[in-house]
């Protein structure tokens, strides 16, 4: 099942609307159990186990949705944010371990 933390849904609606759509597509496939791997998915150990982000990219910029997968196929989208740095800035990534407290 995937859950979103009511501040990361605010921060999707943000985003484009085809990078929505993609998004939209890409969590039916992890919630059917597919496993997602680079370009789409990258784990991000440096926030926690199980954690992920999202990769997205259309004209307007590169967008990011950091996600942990929890047992029992619980999903939980954590933080949602236009990238604008060759690296993800710390605040994102202090922000999504914030989150990941709430959660776990």
């Amino acid at each position: 099942m995937i859950r979103s933390l009511k501040q990361c849904s605010k921060e999707i609606e943000d985003f484009p609307e085809d990078v929505r759509g993609e998004l939209v597509d890409v969590l039916a496939r992890l919630n059917e159990g597919h496993n997602l791997s680079m370009p789409l998915s990258r784990p991000m150990p440096s926030i926690g186990k199980g954690v992920h982000e999202l990769r997205f990219r259309d004209r307007a910029g590169i967008y990011r949705v950091i996600y942990v997968l929890l047992g029992a196929g619980d999903i939980w989208l954590l933080h949602a944010f236009m990238k604008k740095t060759g690296t993800t800035p710390q605040q994102n990534i202090d922000l999504a371990k914030k989150r990941l407290k709430g959660v776990i």
